[in-house]
């Protein structure tokens, strides 16, 4: 305790003279820190943290050694031990620290550019989804006006705009209900009722009902099996996948070409491997084929049947299901078209 004015004012008088001689050993030094901070202000965070915790510790072992003259006395050796603790306990939590900073970072950025990701399919889905729901309800809004109108009125004609109207709103439905299935996959509302399902009888259903649109198109749809294997899954939603994929390679399959369903076991997983004359997918394409209302360019080859083209959601609730199933779904350029590969894992015995 200080015991006097004098004795205070000498210790005030002591501080001023020291300082200027502490101040010229430690601005160096966090001089050189500042320095180090911006060589490595692409390094990593961890780096940058460390760097940061040392600078001030460096500063202030070499402003007091200059203070004392470099005379390691009892009295400095005690100072520089506790600062030398001080670097233990520092360093580390700077590390951990910055490890932690980075994650958090590296995890806002990724959540940040999944929603801007999102956030763009929700938009081209709307734009997608409101183009091809204007068309049909075009077409119905005009043959019902006419049917009211009187224009057609000969039996035949009657029936045929009855028909059309049918399929278009048909077509409607199903767009409708393909909405429905993406949103609880987006949702995580996706409740599957799991079983063990013998995968040659959900190929062969899904087949014979794309069967006809395949005969109008004239496409050829080929079964081939090295295997049966039964899978864990969900009956609907695993025929919806195989549904879901003969429709799409029929769709981009050229009059006269072939589609061919393949199925075997590799490992302990089921695959399903749909291949299709589609002609190819360009290389910057091929990883946004199961986006959201992606529908690629006329690089595929287009479909001049006459049949819809759907609303570009069926892959992408493909992908969902399978996901759902905890399987893996992929496609490559193969042959004279692309291979979409499903893998899905096997029922236990």
């Amino acid at each position: 305790m200080i015991g006097s004015g004098e004795t205070a004012w000498d210790m005030f008088v002591h501080v001023l003279r020291i300082l200027p001689l502490a101040l010229l050993f430690a601005l160096p030094v966090a001089a050189l820190g500042g320095l180090a901070l911006y060589l490595l202000r692409h390094r990593s965070l961890v780096t940058t943290m460390t760097t940061l915790v040392l600078t001030p510790i460096a500063a202030m072992l070499i402003g007091i050694l200059g203070v004392s003259g470099f005379m390691f006395t009892e009295a400095l050796t005690t100072e520089l031990l506790v600062c030398l603790l001080v670097a233990l306990v520092a360093v580390p939590a700077a590390m951990v620290l910055g490890r932690v900073i980075a994650r958090r970072s590296v995890w806002e950025r990724e959540a940040r550019e999944r929603e801007r990701a999102a956030e763009a399919s929700r938009r081209e889905l709307v734009a997608w989804i409101s183009h091809d729901l204007r068309s049909p309800l075009a077409g119905i809004q005009a043959m019902a006006e006419a049917l009211a109108d009187g224009v057609v009125s000969e039996r035949a004609e009657v029936a045929d705009y009855a028909q059309r109207i049918s399929g278009e709103t048909t077509r409607l439905s199903g767009m409708v209900g393909d909405l429905f299935e993406l949103s609880r996959i987006t949702a995580g509302a996706l409740e599957l009722s799991m079983s063990a399902v013998p995968l040659r009888d959900v190929v062969s259903d899904a087949v014979a009902a794309q069967a006809p649109v395949a005969d109008r198109k004239r496409v050829r749809v080929l079964e081939n099996a090295s295997a049966w294997p039964v899978v864990s899954g969900s009956d609907p939603e695993l025929a919806r996948i195989v549904r879901n994929l003969v429709s799409n390679a029929i769709r981009h399959t050229p009059p006269d070409g072939t589609v061919a369903v393949q199925i075997g076991i590799d490992g302990d997983q089921a695959l399903l491997a749909v291949d299709d004359g589609c002609g190819g997918i360009p290389d910057d394409e091929i990883s946004r084929v199961f986006d959201v209302a992606f529908r690629g360019t006329q690089a595929r080859t287009p479909d001049r049947s006459g049949t819809t083209s759907g609303g570009g959601l069926g892959l992408a609730i493909a992908k969902g299901l399978v996901e759902a199933h905890r399987g893996r779904i992929g496609v490559r350029n193969h042959g004279p078209g692309c291979r979409f590969e499903v893998r899905l894992p096997l029922a236990v015995s």
